[in-house]
């Protein structure tokens, strides 16, 4: 058995994205992109997702969180619901999410807000979207409208989620609306988007001075191939920049760097987090390959002989478990000098033969980052119940807790940490707590147990506030 102790306050929690879960967002680009065939793997619709824009549908997954022990939450709003048409704003939708972030609130749940994860309203979609420079101003007012609106329910904002990946798979890949393979324009989108997070975070920070304002990055870890090749060192080190650095260091030093921007600095980018959100998900061994021009010339490669996800649509593995590589990309994001929350991390795995390890491998690793100095505020893990995956459909499991798709039903729960209360060690003779001075002042103590589960051994422990009995 092994006690990871963590300092008071430290957030435990799980994140999502309205798209994902909400179910029936039929005004934004992401449900015109699934109704056109091949878009989506196995013809998947996002549908009714998890139904948490239902009366009681969110607050009973909140239930789950909260009997895990979890005190975060990490979601997102819908953009369309808020301003269906342009300058038009819906009071029924936010009263929706004042009911959701209340019910956060009232189950002890400290409220992450995303305001932006991905999805576009369609008539944003339908003026030239991200690549129209108009969309700095729009998402500033769309901004400062939420935040005026919610802002006494949430203490902590992330402004956009992943915009790497957004340009990847939107400009690059094809994968994701509007499906161009046209590099040129996605750099336009990610000047645009770098600087409507400087915009949105200036907003806010006017309105809301105790707000903590951050960006959600996509951090990858890149190593050559072959370290002994010139060229895979050089790849790696292309791939890593426009990847990783381009956008991380921006909200530091305000520089919108080549090929994005010229390296001139954007006066409002300077200093422009409070923290650093870092989405953790994948180490890729890079090697040159001249005949994938639309992967950038590389070929990626996971770690040989670590335990593998579960499959995509191409048949390749989502990632392959890499605890070294989690603890390298918090100690890189700790140089920039700002707290840290891990804002998503996971691993899709229907039947759980992985997801038990990654827990039980990676939280020891932050822990040790912690304990080295890094100043990590939280850990949010992707996700809380099997959701809607974007262009992987329903085919990718993320969740803590099953959801069966056809009838919404939660299935079973999934093996998760298990988080004691301070003060409490659980018994390794039967699990029950008994008390302890050794997790006093002002500390969580976690721990690791194995679960039977039949038919066999289903490695793991959860979150559960204040008791250990296993279910």
């Amino acid at each position: 058995m092994k006690t990871l102790s963590f300092p008071d306050g430290f957030l435990w929690g799980t994140a999502t994205a309205a798209h994902q879960v909400e179910g029936d967002n039929r005004n934004n680009q992401w449900w015109a992109w699934e109704e056109q065939p091949g878009r989506i793997w196995r013809g998947d619709r996002s549908g009714r997702a998890c139904g948490w824009w239902e009366p009681g549908g969110a607050e009973a997954d909140l239930d789950r969180a909260a009997e895990m022990g979890q005190n975060a939450h990490r979601l997102s709003i819908e953009w369309s619901r808020i301003e269906p048409d342009e300058g038009t704003y819906d009071r029924r939708a936010v009263a929706r999410y004042r009911e959701i972030l209340q019910a956060m609130r009232d189950r002890g749940m400290e409220p992450m807000v995303t305001l932006h994860h991905f999805t576009d309203p369609l008539w944003v979609a339908r003026s030239g979207g991200w690549e129209n420079s108009r969309i700095i101003d729009r998402f500033r007012r769309y901004v400062r409208y939420v935040v005026g609106e919610l802002g006494d329910l949430v203490r902590l904002w992330c402004t956009i989620n992943e915009p790497n990946i957004y340009i990847a798979f939107g400009y690059l890949l094809g994968e994701f609306p509007p499906g161009r393979h046209d590099p040129l324009r996605g750099l336009r989108v990610l000047n645009h988007m770098l600087r409507a997070h400087a915009a949105a975070y200036r907003v806010i920070h006017q309105m809301d001075g105790r707000a903590q304002v951050g960006l959600a990055h996509h951090i990858a870890l890149f190593e050559p191939a072959d370290p002994g090749s010139a060229l895979d060192r050089a790849m790696t080190a292309l791939q890593d920049h426009v990847f990783n650095a381009v956008s991380l260091y921006a909200p530091h030093d305000g520089k919108i760097r080549f090929p994005v921007g010229t390296g001139l600095v954007h006066g409002p980018l300077v200093d422009s987090q409070d923290f650093i959100g870092v989405n953790y998900y994948v180490h890729y061994r890079v090697r040159f390959d001249p005949r994938r021009p639309t992967q950038a010339l590389a070929r990626y490669l996971l770690p040989p002989g670590a335990p593998l996800s579960d499959i995509k649509a191409d048949g390749e593995p989502y990632a392959a478990l890499s605890p070294r590589g989690f603890y390298r990309v918090l100690k890189r994001a700790a140089r920039l000098g700002k707290p840290i929350y891990v804002t998503e991390n996971g691993i899709p795995d229907a039947a759980d033969r992985v997801r038990p390890l990654l827990l039980a491998t990676y939280l020891p690793q932050m822990h040790r980052a912690l304990r080295e100095g890094v100043d990590i505020r939280g850990y949010f893990h992707w996700t809380l119940v099997d959701n809607f995956e974007w262009a992987e459909g329903w085919g990718l499991r993320f969740g803590l807790i099953e959801l069966d798709v056809a009838t919404g039903e939660r299935a079973s729960q999934r093996p998760f940490l298990r988080r004691d209360r301070p003060g409490q060690r659980v018994d390794p003779g039967d699990g029950r707590p008994v008390r302890s001075g050794g997790h006093g002042g002002g500390v969580s103590a976690f721990r690791w147990r194995s679960l039977n589960r039949s038919p066999g051994a289903r490695a793991f422990s959860a979150f559960r506030r204040g008791r250990s009995s296993s279910r």
